[in-house]
């Protein structure tokens, strides 16, 4: 089976600039979307044989998600439960007899810092779902996790270190999570690999340049090790700052 994720950066925007073109050349099983940017019926997309499942920011232009998927799952919940955190869009999860899937836009602490208070709350509530449904049957979580978890994984490590996306309250809430049961799959396969970034910057020329950050995953329960075949970046697929992310999962 093949997983598919990626911060759009509005996806109105990014279908102008080629999304189709890559959703129906990668043919994924499950094509999940970030940062979708719009409210119900403000797109349609025609895709064949897929299910289409949308989680709308209240605010609009703003956040969302999307899951597009061949297989119908057995239930669908969108947040995770928590009013506070559930106003932006951010999480989808699908139940299949043998996982969830749940797709994840996580809060962006910005500029400053100013919400990085929110988003240590968001990383503690968050995490508790995700060990919920883990005890209950393996999870692969899959989004922009808006966070360069070591200092492999974006080009100047030194110089971002009180960043939003690099602080080190920010990067312990990752190692958490792992420690929690779960694995980073590309990390998984390519542990030393170095320059993979998901992420780059508009300005300065950054990704011409492969100054960039990865921060968008897949993570799996651990329980889930045996099936992972390969996870992989799309960094040449352009439409949005960021670039998709996959993985390919053996059949059980």
């Amino acid at each position: 089976m093949k997983f598919i994720s990626w911060n759009v950066n509005g996806l109105r925007a990014c279908v102008k600039k080629g999304f189709l073109d890559f959703f129906n050349e990668v043919d994924a099983d499950f094509f999940c979307v970030q940062e979708t940017k719009l409210q119900e019926g403000q797109i349609n997309l025609e895709l064949d044989g897929y299910y289409q499942y949308w989680n709308y920011a209240i605010k609009k232009g703003y956040s969302g998600t999307a899951i597009f998927t061949k297989h119908e799952p057995l239930s669908v919940a969108y947040g995770i439960g928590i009013e506070e955190h559930d106003q932006e869009g951010r999480v989808i999860t699908l139940e299949y007899s043998d996982f969830y899937l749940v797709t994840v836009y996580t809060p962006n602490s910005q500029n400053e810092l100013a919400r990085l208070d929110y988003r240590m709350q968001w990383e503690q509530d968050f995490r508790s779902y995700l060990t919920d449904l883990e005890s209950k049957k393996p999870v692969i979580i899959c989004g922009d996790l808006n966070v360069a978890h070591q200092q492999i994984d974006l080009k100047n490590p030194k110089t971002n270190t009180k960043n939003p996306g690099f602080t080190p309250d920010e990067r312990n809430q990752m190692t958490h999570l792992l420690n929690a049961g779960f694995v980073d799959t590309f990390r998984h396969f390519y542990p030393t690999k170095e320059e993979c970034y998901s992420w780059w910057s508009y300005r300065a020329n950054a990704r011409a340049k492969n100054v960039g950050w990865r921060i968008d995953y897949f993570i799996a329960s651990a329980k889930l090790t045996d099936r992972l075949a390969d996870a992989c970046i799309y960094p040449e697929i352009l439409g949005s700052d960021h670039c998709p992310v996959g993985l390919t999962l053996k059949a059980n």
